[in-house]
């Protein structure tokens, strides 16, 4: 039990490994192949759950080993609470996105090949805590979601593919200039993220404000936030479905946990004095712009695209509140983002396979003839829109709690935006589900099993935590308290705290 990290983490490179060594023609070998390989990291993530010590903000599971001693770069992993969550968000989605990825007829050994290397990049993210094994991993992640978009997606998949990659590579030449300026002007000449943790104060205030800001951008493109969020819609739009799971339920995680595992861990002071205007205000901005953008959609997974941007400025905003409740509502927000809008992406991938388009204006009346699908939508937009028993309602809850102590003024522009979601929300169910049954789409059937299969889980996983919050938040508290108080007690902290 000494290297579970480093099986979840690798386990999917062990299935892209015999993915290529078989037959090209083997379609089904394949997809079950990549199926084995993912199911490993839901067992390991539920025993690391199990076993997780909640009243400790020590690192857990840690596996450290020199790698490239003469540069003080090792290969270091281990979970702590603002990363456990994370995890198991991961596992469950790749598992998932494999059995919605198993309608895939072309190229389906390149498929499958680079969706286990993409798996394996998102999970090191989150394991590694040496500053070059996360770039490493954070680097690994762009090549395969590039190819997968570009070669499996839409038919302006091009340009959607170059606009991300593009956009991403931007941010990691900010992340790893930064990095090595965290490295070289620290003492003690480490990428191990705990003692460039344990040494910020060795930094400037204004080297901290540099790579504090050169950091926000980088993992702010990937959040995304305005104005770096216009790749985001494109790269859904043009992305098959569980691209897009991955995308919305994982991706655009790993920006705001790089804010929390970097910026917060390592600049604290820095981030104090920064957070209000590059997370707050930026996260208010968020909000309400992704929702009005939201509502201006004629294009089903362009609508649910820019609802993540919407969503996502809860968790910048939860973190700019420098709370108790802020802080673990923008992570619980996170877990539960992932969870939602993963349902809410296969859910608009069900209609496409049956329909080949998206126009929402297109549809009419589909409840009547396919009242299970109805019934999951209905529930995946209602837990969207933050309805009370549902998960988000505790997050979403927990943020605007956390920030009106700090910003008033942007709290109640980000809880009126609750209003144009669910303005957004009920107007499309009603355009699609509801009224004039459209004669064209009469014959499509139900969900199938395998649909049901990929979408029951996160609907349950919704409803456990709308009413059992405490579930998650109890692998988070611990850590992200003690991470906050570092914040908080960073010299010029109080300086900062008076903006």
């Amino acid at each position: 039990m000494d290297h579970l990290l480093t099986i979840i983490t690798f386990v999917p490179i062990v299935g892209m490994v015999l993915i290529l060594l078989s037959p090209k023609d083997q379609h089904n070998l394949i997809r079950w192949i990549a199926a084995a390989a993912t199911l490993p990291q839901i067992l390991i993530a539920i025993y690391l759950y199990a076993n997780f010590d909640t009243a400790t903000t020590a690192i857990q599971f840690a596996e450290k080993y020199p790698w490239v001693p003469s540069y003080h770069i090792n290969y270091f992993i281990g979970v702590d609470g603002v990363s456990i969550s994370m995890v198991l968000l991961t596992a469950l989605i790749c598992f998932i996105s494999v059995f919605a990825s198993f309608g895939i007829e072309k190229g389906v050994k390149g498929y499958f090949a680079l969706l286990m290397m993409l798996d394996t990049g998102m999970m090191g993210v989150f394991v590694a805590l040496d500053f070059f094994l996360f770039y490493i991993f954070w680097e690994v992640m762009l090549l395969p979601m590039y190819f997968l978009i570009g070669i499996w997606g839409g038919p302006r998949r091009e340009y959607a593919a170059i606009k991300f990659f593009l956009y991403t590579l931007l941010g990691s030449v900010l992340i790893l200039l930064a990095m090595l300026g965290l490295y070289y002007y620290n003492p003690t000449r480490t990428f191990d993220m705990t003692q460039l943790a344990a040494n910020a104060s060795s930094y400037s205030m204004t080297f901290q404000r540099i790579a504090w800001i050169a950091l926000f951008i980088g993992f702010a493109i990937k959040i995304p936030a305005f104005p770096f969020h216009t790749w985001l819609p494109d790269a859904h739009v043009e992305a098959p479905t569980a691209i897009s799971v991955i995308l919305a339920g994982v991706l655009l995680k790993m920006g705001t946990y790089g804010i929390l595992r970097v910026n917060f861990g390592i600049l604290p002071a820095a981030s104090h004095e920064l957070a209000w205007i590059f997370l707050g205000l930026v996260g208010t901005i968020n909000i309400v712009y992704g929702a009005l953008c939201a509502m201006a959609q004629t294009d089903y997974k362009k609508l649910i695209a820019y609802s993540s941007v919407s969503h996502m400025g809860y968790v910048m905003l939860g973190l700019a509140g420098f709370t108790a409740a802020g802080i673990n509502g923008a992570v619980l927000q996170m877990f539960n983002h992932g969870t939602i809008t993963a349902m809410l992406f296969l859910l608009v991938g069900v209609i496409y396979d049956r329909a080949h388009h998206r126009e929402i204006n297109g549809f009419g009346g589909l409840a009547s003839h396919m009242p299970l699908y109805a019934g999951m939508t209905g529930l995946a937009f209602f837990a969207a829109m933050g309805l009370p028993g549902m998960s988000a309602f505790i997050s979403e809850v927990l943020v605007l709690i956390g920030a009106w102590q700090l910003h008033p003024l942007m709290t109640v522009f980000g809880a009126s935006a609750a209003i144009l979601t669910a303005g957004y929300m009920l107007w499309t169910y009603q355009r699609i589900y509801l009224g004039p049954v459209n004669d064209k789409y009469v014959g499509f059937s139900d969900l199938s099993a395998r649909e049901l299969f990929t979408l029951v889980p996160l609907a349950v996983i919704v409803l456990i935590l709308g009413v059992y919050p405490h579930a998650v938040l109890s692998l988070l508290n611990a850590s992200l308290v003690h991470l906050n108080q570092v914040v908080l007690s960073a010299p010029g902290a109080a300086v900062a705290l008076a903006h």
